[in-house]
């Protein structure tokens, strides 16, 4: 198996050369991620790996373990049956969300990825604000979006929905294919060049298990019909997977995502609301919140129908999301500091030499 293959570059070489320092250790990409357990990609083939234990008692919070895409420094075993993870190299660019629950810690979802296809159902289940938040996360992630719109052949206003799409996501690839048929799929093709990788991205039942099985020519992902009550799907792949297509690209299949909620979106919320953020230099005050303040540019453009209003709504919800969010963090960084310094002074009471 070649490096090259999986991704590998010069930067990446950089990276590996500096971190390792001339050990014994070899460069291997993370395949799949499974409760701290992980196969990797080597060039000795694929095998199972676990954290060694420095690096699991080192590891600052759920973002610095290994992630589906990594690209890893492991140190094989004599048997050459399996390997230890020691480091993970910088990521290029991560698709992170907030962890489900009540932590406030980020979880990379796919590292490493030149694109992400934002895969969303034509169906029942199609949300113009769920492809905005995604959207967001995207952008913040340094990878290229790519919107997929799954099932246009069960769509009956697709013209309509294609519109809709492009009125939000300004400058972004919007590609509406048939998974289950193969209609479209060959418009996906110059993203799935040798060596780049591609992150599916999407809630469960959009048919990102279908669109994996197209691109793969065969049924390895388990794929099962949304209810049809409401056609809300349920979870067919439960784990990340970064998969080899027949074309020499890398696609990552993700479990599909209930919760998507922001994390670090600064950059992204901007690139993805391009239209408010430029209305926004044009107000009369520079704390406009475009709302009743005199001279707003961007009440003067939904007043000429040249805003949509639910996409300045959308816009200050993710702001307030955004806000809150960021309070946590200070909040916890804040706490984190007051238990290092407890602990140091109570190293420091304990210690013979100061007696």
């Amino acid at each position: 198996m070649n490096l090259t293959e999986l991704g590998w570059c010069d930067r990446t070489n950089q990276h590996f050369a500096t971190l390792t320092n001339g050990s014994e250790y070899v460069a291997a990409r993370v395949a799949l991620e499974y409760r701290r357990t992980y196969r990797i990609y080597t060039e000795q083939g694929e095998l199972p790996a676990q954290l060694s234990g420095q690096f699991r008692h080192q590891a600052a919070d759920l973002s610095a373990f290994p992630a589906v895409g990594d690209w890893v420094a492991v140190q094989l075993h004599d048997d050459g049956t399996h390997a230890t993870i020691h480091q993970v190299l910088p990521r290029q660019s991560q698709f992170a969300r907030k962890a489900a629950g009540g932590k406030t810690e980020a979880q990379v979802v796919a590292a490493n990825i030149d694109t992400v296809f934002l895969v969303s159902g034509l169906d029942g289940d199609f949300n113009l604000r769920r492809i905005e938040r995604s959207l967001v996360l995207a952008w913040e992630s340094g990878a290229n979006p790519v919107i997929v719109l799954n099932k246009a052949d069960d769509c009956e206003d697709l013209e309509t929905r294609l519109e809709a799409v492009e009125g939000i996501a300004l400058g972004v690839p919007v590609v509406p294919i048939s998974a289950l048929t193969g209609s479209g799929i060959e418009a996906l093709e110059p993203y799935l060049q040798p060596g780049q990788t591609v992150a599916l991205i999407g809630s469960s039942g959009v048919g990102k298990s279908t669109l994996t099985n197209s691109l793969l020519g065969d049924s390895l992902q388990e794929t099962r019909a949304v209810r049809a009550n409401d056609q809300r799907g349920r979870h067919t792949t439960t784990h990340r997977h970064l998969l080899r297509l027949p074309s020499g690209a890398l696609l990552i299949d993700t479990p599909g995502m209930r919760e998507l909620q922001l994390w670090s979106t600064a950059e992204g919320l901007e690139t993805a609301f391009s239209e408010v953020e430029t209305l926004a230099q044009q107000c009369r005050f520079r704390d406009c919140q475009h709302q009743q303040e005199p001279g707003c540019a961007v009440q003067a453009a939904i007043a000429t129908g040249d805003l949509d209003p639910a996409r300045l709504h959308s816009y200050h919800k993710l702001q307030r999301e955004q806000r809150h969010l960021a309070e946590r963090q200070d909040s916890l960084a804040s706490l984190n500091t007051k238990r290092r310094w407890k602990a140091i002074h109570k190293a420091m009471r304990h210690d013979p030499k100061r007696r």
